[in-house]
């Protein structure tokens, strides 16, 4: 860093994407995309909308709140959408976090939050996960500060029901609790309804994985209207403009493509659990997933020694160096042909341990 970075920012360790190769040569299974092209009508809508760039989006993407308020049966004043949900998130931990209400959240779960803490120098509490990976949900009732959990929790996989996530909700009524639902629609239940019943609650969403936008940034935020407007204040502070007018148009196409949305997610679902009976087969354990990923560990090979040997051979998966998880490897869940070239070549390196 050069001598004028500020000293406020020194320990900061900034939040590790995914690796984003541009020659195309890897089976690609490390960032948690649809295997899937976006939506014909999101790109139609999108492309439609190129004609209007010169002119700034409307701040408040009325259309789009519109859909969206339909599509979810909420109020148009309970929705937010942002630049990717980690925008929304980035916004939660600026508003609701401080010296007298800590970010809370556990200690494997998604990496982003330990860095939106420390960026808005906000104190934060990590609680550990139990030894088999899932939330002890007592850990978080009373929790004294801002809960964030991901719901399903990444890189587990591992979701809570939905009257699990209510207890945590209703034992912090003088905190907010922040729900991840980037995963949501793969086999999760979501808690979007429970706003209407609960004024700490916030619930996001992405369009990056089960609506295949993740080139496009787009995200949601909802909430009680008190709750939205606290965000809005932070974002018309920061960027009023924060989405596209291209990625709006192609928020409401697909939004409005439900078919190709929900058959985009079966496909998903089903090929998981073939691709996990498979590895169970040649001798994994692999953590009951409801993303568009696993995270599965073989009781031979350690988790750095797959991801090495798989990038070797053509396949990008996820490794994470967490002394817990360092023996796992998380494998987005592609089209069934990715995945049967993946489990063969996952297939060859067992027989070469072996």
């Amino acid at each position: 860093m050069s001598k004028f970075f500020s000293q406020k920012f020194k320990n900061i360790s900034p939040y590790c994407a995914g690796e984003q190769p541009q020659d195309k040569k890897y089976i690609k299974l490390n960032t948690n995309e649809s295997p899937f092209p976006p939506s014909p009508y999101a790109q139609r809508l999108a492309r439609e909308s190129a004609g209007d760039m010169l002119l700034y989006p409307d701040p408040e993407y009325s259309a789009l709140v519109n859909i969206a308020a339909e599509k979810f049966g909420v109020k148009t004043s309970e929705i937010l959408f942002t630049n990717g949900s980690d925008e929304a998130l980035d916004y939660a931990f600026t508003a609701f976090c401080d010296d007298s209400a800590p970010a809370v959240f556990p200690d494997i779960t998604y990496g982003f939050y330990p860095v939106f803490a420390r960026i808005n120098r906000v104190p934060f509490k990590e609680i550990p996960l139990k030894d088999d990976f899932t939330i002890d949900i007592n850990d978080y009732l009373n929790a004294g500060g801002t809960v964030f959990i991901a719901n399903p929790n990444a890189p587990t996989g591992i979701a809570l029901k939905l009257s699990e996530i209510e207890k945590i909700i209703a034992n912090n009524p003088k905190n907010i609790v922040v729900i991840d639902e980037a995963y949501v629609d793969f086999g999760a239940e979501s808690c979007v309804q429970l706003i209407q019943k609960y004024n700490n609650l916030i619930v996001t969403q992405t369009f990056s994985k089960s609506r295949s936008l993740a080139g496009a940034r787009l995200g949601m935020a909802f909430a009680c209207e008190d709750i939205i407007n606290d965000l809005k204040t932070v974002k018309f502070s920061r960027n009023p403009y924060n989405v596209s007018r291209m990625t709006a148009a192609a928020g409401i196409g697909a939004l409005c493509d439900e078919e190709y949305f929900l058959g985009n997610c079966e496909k998903i679902v089903k090929t998981r659990g073939e691709f996990t009976e498979k590895l169970a087969k040649i001798g994994f354990s692999v953590l009951p997933s409801k993303a568009n990923f696993v995270f599965a560990k073989h009781n031979v090979i350690d988790g750095k020694t797959m991801y090495t040997e798989l990038k070797n051979r053509g396949v990008l998966v996820r490794f994470f160096e967490k002394p817990r998880i360092n023996g796992y490897v998380r494998i987005t869940i592609g089209s069934d042909e990715q995945m049967e070239k993946a489990f063969k070549v996952i297939s060859e390196i067992v027989k070469g341990i072996k």
